[in-house]
């Protein structure tokens, strides 16, 4: 009896074990790995593990190498010891770096010495902001020295107000050196205030160590250049954006051979997020978006021969590939994740088309949850066309049982909606709090060919809300929907959406949660920063009477024209220093709200920008997303 009894308290434990699920709490408990590159004999991948900590407010990190082939991974002190220096010259001689430099007089006191506790900030154009920082006349620059102690810098852009890495997100990705160590290739957009804030012209320029002159390697094109790197027999090689304004254009690999440059993706119907040469300098591997997915894919180079470019996908799944690490004999190292798990490193066998998964930071946390199952659902849009949904079940889903359900609408709003893992909008957690998600590959995401990406520029409010609304109908039919209890959520240019669908939604949901959305077009064009991308995507300035496109944009594509017909209640999220969509929308749709007598809240975080990136602000905002719906739905 007894035996029976410890049997049956031990099944039960393990039972117990299993039927965890994911919380807040726990989210940001999970260790956020990023691989460094692979060690100076490619035997050990490198990487790192950040874990933030609620207490602390803050992350810690620790660094690991893991080999190529599998086992435990060790944890080391100095990555400088196991990881080949990029930043040293071919030869040896030198370093490269990055320092930000004062070129520009902005602040009082710049102006007026004197005035030394003055706070003042005089500006003659544009740019004087950028997504979460205020410009005080700083520039990264790109240095090099001898490599030697005590060797002086010198300074490739020496008094130019351009930056190199790029503001905000540019690292040390931003410049490189050539094979030969004469010279020094990197990434900037050569436009300073207004013109810096219309354009996506970056450029790829070549400092000649020698001459000290400048090369504009890629003077032809208009739009982005970026993501230089040279083939294993030194063919420069980038990623290139046609049109300029246009940051979600088709993005190429471009490599240049004898002075030639040839387009190995132009015939290809994708866009692409980053790659890799193979060791032999054949092949280009790369990573892009496809049905909902992030996946390996793979170009032939054929120098000046005949042989024709040909673009193969190699790897097929639920599940989302992120970077290209490095090559160990047939495998290429990766990280990857999908909508139930955090993104580790993986290694893929090119001829056996097996994986195998090399780190574990977080294994056996997961180990004890039970995971929400993700499903693959194509709807037939109001135009005829197919679109794949995504819908994200509970955990230990009971088909017989009715769900509240909410419609994820996806930022961007040309970001790609695949099996991502978010730290804030993390499907995983909502499907653990009970409730099913409906998240569409609307318009506007790439994956499904350029011209379903570029179908939203211009059309915000068209047909891109049709693709809202059919995906949540069709999935409302389902017995497990409570069509009773719609919720509609999402940030960005999915904050925009649900403050738009707030409008025009005909009651189909109960409440709605915005977080950083565009709510007036009008004030949208007189406050952002990169005002490129409001030109391209509004079609042009509100007072362009003319412009037909623009005025459809302002007005009838506007979701402050259509608060009038808000019935349900809205939270609103806002960060402070969101310069991308600033403050005062987030004010705006709050007070149009209140002042029509419906319930509303207004959550403002003063120190995030456009994400929330503090462990106690998460934590905020998690409880206030999931107590709103609890109150509202």
């Amino acid at each position: 009896m007894k035996k029976v009894l410890f049997t049956t308290l031990i099944m039960m434990s393990l039972n117990a074990i299993g039927q965890n699920v994911m919380s807040p709490e726990l989210l940001w408990k999970l260790g956020r790995v990023s691989a460094l590159g692979l060690s100076k004999d490619a035997k050990n991948v490198v990487f790192k593990v950040s874990t933030p900590s609620i207490e602390e407010n803050k992350s810690s990190s620790k660094f690991y190498i893991v080999p190529v082939t599998g086992g435990n991974a060790t944890e080391i002190k100095d990555t400088k010891e196991v990881l080949a220096d990029k930043n040293v010259s071919p030869d040896g001689k030198f370093l490269v770096y990055n320092e930000e430099v004062k070129i520009d007089k902005v602040l009082g006191k710049d102006f007026y010495p004197k005035m030394d506790k003055s706070d003042a900030q005089i500006y003659d154009g544009l740019d004087y902001r950028h997504w979460d920082t205020w410009n005080e006349g700083k520039f990264n620059h790109v240095f090099y020295k001898e490599n030697k102690d005590g060797a002086a810098g010198i300074d490739i852009l020496k008094g130019e107000n351009f930056d190199s890495p790029q503001k905000p997100f540019g690292g040390d990705e931003d410049y490189i050196w050539s094979p030969d160590g004469k010279s020094i290739l990197y990434v900037c957009k050569k436009k300073a205030g207004t013109q810096y804030a219309i354009s996506t012209n970056t450029n790829i320029y070549e400092y000649n160590l020698e001459t000290q002159k400048t090369t504009n390697r890629t003077e032809d094109n208009l739009g982005y250049d970026m993501a230089p790197q040279f083939s294993p027999t030194g063919n420069l090689t980038w990623l290139q954006m046609k049109r300029d304004g246009y940051e979600a254009d088709k993005n190429d690999i471009i490599v240049e051979f004898k002075g030639i440059k040839t387009n190995l993706t132009a015939n290809w119907d994708g866009t692409v997020d980053n790659f890799i040469w193979s060791k032999d300098g054949k092949n280009v591997y790369f990573v892009a978006p496809v049905d909902g997915t992030k996946q390996i894919f793979t170009v032939n180079f054929p120098g000046l021969t005949r042989i024709a470019i040909q673009v193969r996908q190699l790897t097929n799944g639920d599940f989302d590939v992120n970077d290209l690490v490095g090559f160990a004999g047939d495998d290429i190292i990766v990280t990857r994740n999908d909508m139930n798990h955090a993104p580790e490193i993986f290694s893929f066998n090119l001829k056996k088309n097996t994986w195998k998964q090399l780190s574990n930071v977080n294994t056996e946390t997961y180990k004890t949850l039970a995971v929400s199952k993700t499903e693959k659902r194509y709807v037939t849009t109001t135009d005829g066309k197919k679109m794949l949904v995504w819908v994200i079940l509970p955990p230990n889903f009971d088909a017989s049982k009715k769900y509240p359900t909410l419609l994820f609408c996806q930022g961007g709003p040309q970001s790609p909606l695949t099996q991502s893992y978010s730290f804030r909008w993390n499907f995983q957690l909502m499907a653990a709090k009970g409730y099913v998600v409906v998240a569409p590959n609307r318009r506007g995401m790439p994956g499904h060919g350029v011209e379903w990406n570029e179908q939203i520029s211009k059309d915000w409010g068209g047909q891109v809300m049709d693709d809202y609304l059919s995906a949540i109908d069709d999935v409302s039919k389902e017995n497990y929907v409570d069509k009773s209890r719609l919720g509609c959520v999402g940030a960005s240019y999915g904050g925009y959406s649900v403050f738009y669908l707030a409008g025009i939604h005909k009651n189909r949901f109960k409440t709605f949660i915005a977080h950083d959305g565009v709510f007036n077009t009008v004030s949208m064009l007189g406050t952002t920063e990169e005002v490129f991308f409001n030109n391209w995507d509004f079609g042009g300035a509100y007072w362009e009477k003319d412009n037909a496109v623009a005025q459809k944009t302002y007005n009838a594509f506007n979701p402050a024209t259509l608060v009038q017909n808000w019935n349900k209640p809205i939270l609103i999220f806002q960060g402070g220093k969101d310069f991308r969509v600033p403050i005062g929308q987030g004010q705006e749709a709050f007070q149009a709200a209140q002042l029509r007598g419906i319930k509303s809240r207004f959550v403002y975080f003063p120190d995030e920008n456009h994400w929330v990136l503090h462990p106690q602000n998460a934590q905020v905002w998690q409880g206030e997303f999931f107590k709103w719906l609890d109150e509202t739905l």
